[in-house]
């Protein structure tokens, strides 16, 4: 197989298993570009990213700039001759300068199949909009938004009870072969590119924390997409008075209650059963401001009485301050 001189563009640790099968191939890695270090923690303190924490114990040269509108940043990218540019979760724009760059171009894996899901978070609208399968695209950059070529496309089953968090994870692992394949590909001039069916895409918009709120109104089914959507972040939420809390995990009841959307029909060791626009939902996992995730079996044993049946869930106000103002 031809080596190729590969420079690898990302930020969070959903590009780390490509990372990790590039460096057991024989391509090199000349170097890595990865966002600025961000406050993090409590603290606010400094912290790089998991992609430059991958870089630095592999001993291989990072980049962080700011963005790619001078010269001098894409002068510095074209020294280094890549042959090919591999983005993963980067988070920068890439102008139509530095796609030039590579003698072979420059790929983006994507957690979706493309054209359904263009944009920031593929994962989550898979799963908030109830999708039975989803994927991973390898395709040729261009200065659209996930607009390029399809050089190579992967399928991946949906789990009923799968999580942005599991499928994240999922996903991240899948990636690699397909990567590693279409890498040969390019390096033996054997990549055939596919157009995107325009007529059929779909956006991923970037998640905020609003998003997370609960509207009993809505299904049973539609909820329990949105808390496993939502999860590891934002956290689906809801609140009651003054009190506002996290959603972590639920099930869906085959049952409809003559009670309004959102209120509480019973509370016992198995879980918070809740009245929706169709069907009940049973919440068994919760998060109180400023307390850790417990069952609801671990909630009546703590001697709370906040939530109780007849109770109705939910307010038109959006995220208390209670929420808005704790560490994620």
């Amino acid at each position: 197989m031809t080596s190729l001189r590969i420079v690898f563009a990302g930020t969070p640790e959903f590009g780390l298993p490509c990372l990790d099968a590039i460096a057991m191939s024989p391509h090199q890695i000349a170097a890595i570009y990865t966002q600025p270090d961000r406050p993090a923690g409590r603290g606010r303190k400094l912290q790089g990213s998991a992609v430059k924490t991958w870089a630095q114990t592999h001993h291989i040269p990072v980049y962080q700039p700011a963005h790619f509108k001078d010269q001098t940043t894409i002068d510095e990218l074209a020294k280094l001759s890549p042959d090919v540019l591999i983005v993963i979760a980067y988070g920068l724009i890439l102008p139509r300068k530095v796609l030039a760059i590579p003698r072979l171009g420059c790929i983006n894996v994507h957690a979706s199949l493309l054209p359904r899901w263009r944009g920031a978070s593929p994962i989550q609208q898979a799963i908030l909009h109830g999708d039975k399968q989803t994927g991973i695209t390898i395709m040729q950059m261009d200065v659209g938004m996930d607009t390029g070529d399809m050089l190579n496309r992967v399928h991946y089953d949906i789990e009923t009870h799968e999580t942005a968090g599991t499928l994240h994870d999922q996903l991240a692992n899948l990636a690699s072969t397909p990567l590693l394949s279409t890498l040969a590909d390019l390096a033996a001039g054997k990549a055939h590119a596919v157009k995107q069916d325009n007529a059929l895409a779909t956006y991923a918009p970037k998640i905020n924390k609003e998003d997370a709120q609960i509207h009993w109104h809505q299904s049973a089914t539609t909820i329990d997409q949105q808390i496993r959507a939502f999860n590891p972040w934002p956290i689906a939420y809801t609140n009651i008075n003054a009190l506002a809390f996290r959603v972590h995990e639920a099930v869906v009841m085959p049952m409809q209650a003559s009670q309004a959307p959102g209120t509480i029909l019973a509370i016992d060791k198995q879980g918070l059963l809740v009245n929706t626009g169709h069907q009940a939902l049973l919440i068994k996992k919760i998060q109180l401001p400023g307390g850790k995730i417990i069952s609801i079996a671990d909630y009546l044993n703590s001697g709370r009485e906040q939530l109780r049946v007849n109770m109705v869930l939910g307010s038109p106000n959006p995220l208390t301050q209670t929420l808005n103002h704790e560490e994620k």
